[in-house]
């Protein structure tokens, strides 16, 4: 197992002034970060990689989409646009030395139809998805697509809703991003919802259920992790949390509060997490 810390818990848009925090989290034995895509060219984001490399830390890139580059929408410009700004991201997470572009982007974040997924949506949005991983596989770039809960999208909220898409991209560098946060909320039985995206889980998001520090709320842990194991997953966990430190992207997502002393959100959650896949892989 790999253990990685999302940089979204300082910043959308990683700065030379966040370097510092990325070299503490080095210090504290993360084995690597995931990085914000955001505005910036691919030498921006290369310059990030060598400092990474440098640090002796490893990376993965998370992106999402907005409502003008929707990949289920009826517009075909629209859905071009989504091909496009993918296309960008992959490009950015070459630049950066990244191995997975991860998030939600199957469908725009917090665009709603005021009903539920169709099959039309499901197929525009596999059809993106596989264009976006046939230009993955040329960057040596794996894409985990990440389902979300019924408050922040519609097209994928559960273990099934996401092989709905995944299984129609059929692709090798098109797998499932699954995310503790949100599953705690919508599977009603983690050990069955991790052995159904067994298969296709590339990538794993460790998030508390307040999104706090991991370990101090509601998440099962233990029995994801069992569960995890037993498939044979065996690659990046990446602790996700929030903070109001960017204040516009915690409005965004509905941050209203820190959930915890800040530096214990890492701090202790790389330990729990260590320890808590130590203790359970036992």
């Amino acid at each position: 197992m790999k253990l990685g810390m999302n940089l979204l818990l300082w910043t959308t848009e990683v700065q030379e002034e966040h370097y510092p925090v990325i070299q503490s989290l080095k210090q504290c034995g993360f084995d690597g970060v995931e990085v914000p895509v955001a505005p910036g060219t691919e030498a921006d984001f290369g310059v990030h990689g060598r400092v990474l490399d440098d640090l002796g830390l490893e990376r993965t890139a998370v992106f999402a989409l907005d409502d003008q580059a929707n990949p289920i929408s009826e517009e075909a410009r629209v859905r071009e646009a989504a091909v496009d700004a993918l296309k960008e991201a992959i490009a950015k997470s070459r630049a950066l030395g990244a191995t997975r572009l991860v998030g939600p982007f199957h469908s725009a974040y917090k665009t709603f139809s005021g009903s539920g997924p169709t099959e039309d949506e499901r197929s525009r949005s596999a059809d993106v998805l596989r264009r976006a991983a046939e230009e993955a596989e040329q960057a040596g770039v794996v894409l985990a697509v990440e389902p979300l809960n019924r408050f922040e999208c519609y097209l994928m909220n559960t273990v099934a809703d996401a092989r709905a898409v995944i299984d129609r991209v059929d692709h090798s560098h098109c797998g499932i991003l699954y995310d503790t946060h949100h599953m705690h909320i919508e599977e009603k039985d983690v050990t069955d919802a991790v052995r159904r995206a067994s298969d296709r889980i590339a990538h794993v998001h460790v998030s508390e259920s307040d999104r706090g520090t991991p370990g101090s709320g509601q998440v099962a842990w233990v029995d994801t992790f069992r569960a995890l194991q037993a498939s044979g997953y065996d690659d990046w966990l990446v602790i996700e949390a929030f903070s109001r430190r960017d204040a516009d992207f915690a409005s965004a997502i509905h941050i209203w509060r820190d959930f915890d002393p800040f530096d214990e959100v890492w701090h202790q959650g790389h330990a729990f997490i260590r320890e808590t896949w130590r203790r359970t892989a036992l």
